[in-house]
């Protein structure tokens, strides 16, 4: 526990690094291996006056063990998406600019070229907004809850799509390796977004999506099971 404890930590920091959050925005989690507990960032805590120690330990029902702090607002959003992934390692939620440009506008982000297929098999999709009875009924569950919506009534594989938008409220992402890795996906989650809206200003709004062939051809040469991106293991 203790080493999830400081692997979640660092990762929380590199959000700063990244500059994907500011002030105690943002929140990342790690899941234990055998998958009863979750640990994340504490609720409203500065990230300069952090420490692994502080990180909060919850089981997937979001009952609190041994802290002095709260989890973050969002810990029931990730334990959702944890308990219906059962391979997923770690989920990061940021308000990244650009990201949420496309959340707060309510627009999946398009696959314009091929650094965002390396790395997302077709638009990162914006789940729609919650009703008012969801935001007055527990709202982060429901925000789970909508994501999950989403990738159902699309036909998304988890894997091959680590992040989505929230309609008015922000980005997440997710890794199936570790919460840096997730953290990873968030950074290059925001950069795809920072491309489409370049994109979409210099197109003067006349841009279409990638071809098909070519979306997959270079998602698959990374993700697929004959892979030819990178090196061979031994």
């Amino acid at each position: 526990m203790e080493l999830l404890k400081k692997e979640v930590y660092e990762a929380n920091l590199k959000l700063v690094d990244y500059k994907l959050v500011i002030h105690t925005w943002g929140n990342v989690s790690g899941i234990t291996r055998d998958r009863k507990f979750m640990v994340i960032k504490p609720s409203g805590v500065s990230y300069d006056k952090l420490s692994y120690h502080d990180m909060v330990i919850t089981d997937l029902e979001n009952n609190i063990y041994d802290s002095k702090y709260k989890p973050s607002v969002d810990a029931p959003t990730h334990t959702l998406l944890y308990k219906a992934n059962p391979d997923m390692k770690g989920i990061v939620h940021t308000h990244s600019k650009h990201a949420v440009a496309f959340a707060q506008a309510g627009k999946d982000i398009p696959c314009f070229g091929t650094t965002h297929a390396d790395n997302f098999y077709g638009s990162v999709p914006c789940a729609r907004a919650l009703t008012p009875a969801e935001i007055d009924s527990e709202y982060e569950h429901n925000t789970g809850l909508v994501i999950l919506e989403t990738f159902k009534n699309r036909n998304l594989d988890f894997k091959a799509t680590p992040a989505t938008l929230v309609k008015e409220h922000g980005p997440f992402a997710w890794s199936f390796k570790s919460p840096l890795d997730a953290v990873n996906m968030a950074l290059t989650l925001e950069t795809v977004a920072e491309m489409a809206i370049n994109t979409l200003i210099v197109s003067n709004l006349d841009s279409h999506q990638a071809q098909d062939a070519l979306i997959t051809r270079h998602y698959l040469r990374k993700h697929g099971k004959n892979a030819t991106y990178g090196q061979e293991k031994h």
